[in-house]
């Protein structure tokens, strides 16, 4: 796997708004090409053409993570546009906060199919490449409700999170010397995230929290530089959040 950035075949989920679209455009100029893949297909497909207006190299894919045929001809949309795959973003994601009492099996089911089977069919797509060409960097976007529990109103959303980054410290374990994997742990962050609850009283209180959010750039920025590092280091966990956020 070619150090640095310039080159590198990024795969990502989640691409069309929020931490996934920035990051696509960040890694995009800096020389990367970038693979695109979520759902809205209409937003890929404007994100990727501005992309290329700027010069950088951007395919996409509609893609459910949910459905692991999905995850598995994204990446496979990598190979077949830029002939291999160096980095696997796992960035889908759903936030949906409300009191466990409420009874949301329907929401706890979206977001366990989302936050943590999502995650893993990404590695399952993208694990067999990185071993097949000898090296390869899976990243995973957790929370710091992943670290800490988010609750009231986060319970399960916190037991998601705290998965990925389980998921991500044994993966890093088994792959040690062959794979490099990182966490990142995200506050606040400005995107769509923050309006996943269908509890409205829940919904406001979350808005009202993520007046301190910041950027989705910062979260871009934080996943180029595990990326641009020398073979021989791994950054494992990046932990960012607003200065002002006590959680």
């Amino acid at each position: 796997m070619q150090q640095g950035i310039q080159g590198k075949v990024v795969v990502i989920t989640g691409a069309s708004s929020g931490i996934g679209e920035s990051t696509a455009r960040h890694l995009a100029k800096l020389g990367a090409k970038v693979v695109l893949g979520a759902r809205r297909t209409d937003k890929l497909a404007s994100i990727a053409e501005e992309i290329r207006a700027a010069g950088g190299e951007a395919a996409f894919a509609a893609v459910d993570v949910t459905r692991e045929a999905e995850v598995k001809a994204l990446v496979q949309t990598a190979i077949e546009q830029f002939g291999r795959i160096d980095v696997m973003i796992n960035n889908a994601g759903l936030m949906a906060i409300a009191p466990m009492s409420q009874l949301r099996t329907d929401e706890w089911d979206r977001m366990i199919d989302i936050n943590i089977k999502g995650v893993l069919y990404g590695v399952a797509a993208a694990l067999p490449h990185f071993e097949q060409q000898g090296g390869g960097h899976m990243i995973n976007v957790s929370s710091v409700a992943g670290i800490k529990v988010f609750a009231p109103g986060g319970s399960v959303y916190s037991g998601t999170k705290f998965a990925v980054r389980a998921i991500s410290d044994g993966l890093r374990q088994e792959m040690a010397g062959k794979v490099r994997v990182t966490s990142i742990e995200p506050g606040a962050v400005d995107s769509e995230l923050k309006y996943g609850s269908g509890d409205q009283a829940s919904r406001e209180a979350v808005i009202g929290f993520y007046q301190q959010a910041i950027p989705a750039d910062s979260v871009a920025r934080a996943i180029a530089y595990a990326i641009e590092q020398p073979a021989d280091v791994a950054i494992n966990e990046i932990v960012l959040r607003p200065t002002a956020q006590e959680f």
